[in-house]
């Protein structure tokens, strides 16, 4: 069944040695990953130590003549993505090459032998190379054509490919325009912190991140075996997390049973304080309870010449390392202290009954995914006395922070791996002051550091849906929620027994790739070629959004039908005439143009720009 189990890096799996293709199968779902997942992925392995784990892949192998085609069963996504990482690298390389070494230049050759497969040829003209693509994307969605663009065009592949019709629209372009600023801004990083360096030594540090992560790779040699393997893999025993590993150790360290027992007791009531039944929140608890007091953690620890004994900042792979040192130091004192301040992170995370008058606040930052900020939140709330911070004073922190992750989650200004130093050094200027004085350097500190408004509106603009549908969500229900009164109250936020919003955000022009021919002789006079470019430059821009409640058959439907569309039994209207403030412009309209679309995001640009301001 299995064929070969090994650990290798990055370099060995794209290794310049081998002739080895990867090819996605085309009947594999189309490439998923989006911004959070491009951040994670860089963060991890940039903030972390050579040889950081990314996990495992399975591979089919089924050889051939020209080579080994190994089909990537399981890790798909992660060898797009790494792919695209690679190329992004290459690209910024390529364009320092003349100021190279002749050692860079090698090593810049070998990226692209990682990229592509290289074979001589030999003609009458003298001998040639030819570079073919290594990692054979699916087909769904142009996955392979769009990246085989992208290869083509940075001179990876010595084949010519044309630009695809719409590709900087879809998601294999974003990621790759997104791997460029991380990596813009990762450079720019590594230079600040060591004079010595160049772009072209930091563009190397973070190839050779990337090269030396580590796959455990699975080969086998069917299809059956591959996914008896898969299932097997996904529905066994989970491995022990950190935060098991931490426990353990914590009652290992108790002197008896009672004091074991004990122990035992106060972890779960935090991690019950922090949400149960979610890994994520408790993990990111205690990463963010180390990062709001580490000056307080570490000042016990009097060691020469190294002021964060524990440990300058607790990450996913700093975490465990961290807690052993405090727990064995004294275990009973911090165990007090995690759950005073688990108390408060019930609060800020809206898992508490308690409620003060800035919870509603709380929960909206929660909603417009602000949980970088839950570090100073944590900070101020767990000195609120001493830094005498009244409710009034937290609510008009909570909503300073909203309308920073609206405009940063619209804009990505600034990128998410600089918000948890943003929000250390905030915490560390607001310890010093109190009152008033605190609420005033928060604004002024993330005012300074947010997109300029001119981004903002253009990023609003834009096609906002498909870059980020949460925020557009959040967006949308904060215009409907400013025209609701106690008379007429809808929860935009509630969720039915599978956990689906019953209000979910609608396209008006559908957002499908085959267009209802009504809607193309209405947006475009018929004219299939003309929709489908309308279709990609506007269908995801806020003037064709809004909310309905939740129907899955409403959306191909014709625009008519949309707007009177009722429930099963007559009584209530699903469609535009729902009585939301939002469809209050659309409800009375015969039909939907490009023009009404762009006037539509016009206002509500106007709306969002006054409410999200400094």
């Amino acid at each position: 069944m299995i064929k070969t189990v090994d650990q290798t890096t990055v370099a060995d799996i794209f290794s310049i040695n081998s002739d080895r293709v990867y090819r996605i199968p085309k009947y594999q779902r189309e490439y998923t990953w989006g911004i959070n997942d491009w951040d994670a992925l860089f963060n991890d392995v940039t903030e972390n130590d050579c040889g950081y784990f990314l996990g495992s892949y399975i591979c089919v192998n089924s050889g051939s003549l020209n080579g080994t085609v190994l089909e990537v069963i399981d890790g798909q996504q992660r060898f797009s993505t790494l792919s695209l990482l690679l190329t992004a690298l290459y690209e910024k390389l390529s364009a320092l090459e003349s100021q190279m070494e002749l050692e860079d230049k090698t090593d810049l050759s070998n990226l692209r032998s990682e990229l592509a497969n290289k074979k001589q040829i030999l003609s009458a003209t003298g001998r040639k190379y030819d570079y073919t693509q290594r990692l054979i994307l699916q087909k769904q969605n142009m996955n392979d054509e769009d990246f085989s663009y992208i290869l083509s065009e940075k001179g990876v592949i010595s084949a010519k490919k044309s630009r695809p019709l719409n590709f900087g629209n879809r998601r294999i372009a974003k990621a790759y325009r997104h791997f460029i600023k991380l990596i813009e801004d990762e450079v720019e990083k590594i230079k600040s912190e060591n004079s010595n360096a160049d772009d072209i030594s930091a563009l190397f540090s973070i190839k050779s991140k990337f090269e030396q992560a580590v796959l455990v790779g699975i080969e086998v040699d069917t299809n059956k075996d591959a996914y008896m393997l898969f299932e097997s893999l996904n529905h066994r025993g989970v491995p022990l997390s950190a935060l098991d590993l931490i426990k353990n150790t914590l009652i290992a360290q108790a002197a008896t049973e009672a004091e074991a027992d004990n122990s035992y007791e106060l972890w779960k009531q935090i991690l019950s304080n922090v949400g149960q039944d979610d890994y994520a929140v408790q993990e990111r608890f205690f990463r963010q309870y180390y990062n709001a007091f580490r000056e307080e953690l570490n000042a016990p620890y009097k060691v020469p010449d190294k002021k964060y004994y524990l440990g300058y900042l607790a990450t996913r792979t700093t975490l465990i390392d961290i807690y052993e040192k405090m727990i064995k130091s004294d275990y009973v004192t911090l165990l007090d202290d995690l759950l005073a301040k688990s108390q408060k992170y019930s609060l800020i995370v809206n898992n508490s009954d308690e409620e003060y008058a800035y919870t509603p606040a709380l929960q909206d930052l929660e909603r417009i995914s602000g949980a970088p900020s839950y570090i100073l939140m944590l900070y101020i709330m767990s000195n609120q006395a001493e830094l005498e911070l009244t409710d009034d004073h937290l609510n008009s922190i909570i909503k300073t922070l909203i309308t920073f992750f609206v405009r940063r989650n619209v804009t990505d200004v600034p990128n998410t791996r600089k918000l948890t130093q943003l929000f250390i050094d905030v915490i560390a200027e607001a310890k010093l002051l109190q009152g008033d004085d605190i609420v005033n350097v928060i604004h002024d500190r993330l005012q300074a550091v947010a997109a300029s408004d001119e981004l903002f509106e253009e990023k609003l603009r834009g096609s906002i849906y498909d870059e980020n549908p949460e925020a557009t969500r959040f967006i949308l229900c904060s215009i409907e929620a400013r025209h609701q009164t106690k008379e007429i109250y809808s929860d935009l936020w509630a969720r039915d027994n599978s956990n689906k919003y019953i209000w979910t955000i609608e396209h008006i022009f559908p957002e499908g790739e085959n267009i209802p021919d009504s809607w193309v002789d209405m947006i475009a006079g018929g004219d299939k070629m003309l929709a489908k470019q309308y279709r990609s430059d506007y269908v995801h821009t806020l003037g064709n959004l809004t909310i309905t409640g939740y129907n899955q058959n409403l959306s191909n439907m014709a625009f008519e039908q949309k707007r009177d569309r009722k429930s099963k039994d007559k009584t209530k209207d699903v469609g535009y005439r729902n009585g939301l403030y939002l469809n209050q412009d659309v409800v009375n309209e015969d039909t939907w143009t490009i023009k009404k679309i762009t006037e539509r995001t016009d206002a509500l640009v106007k709306t969002l720009l006054e409410m999200y301001k400094w």
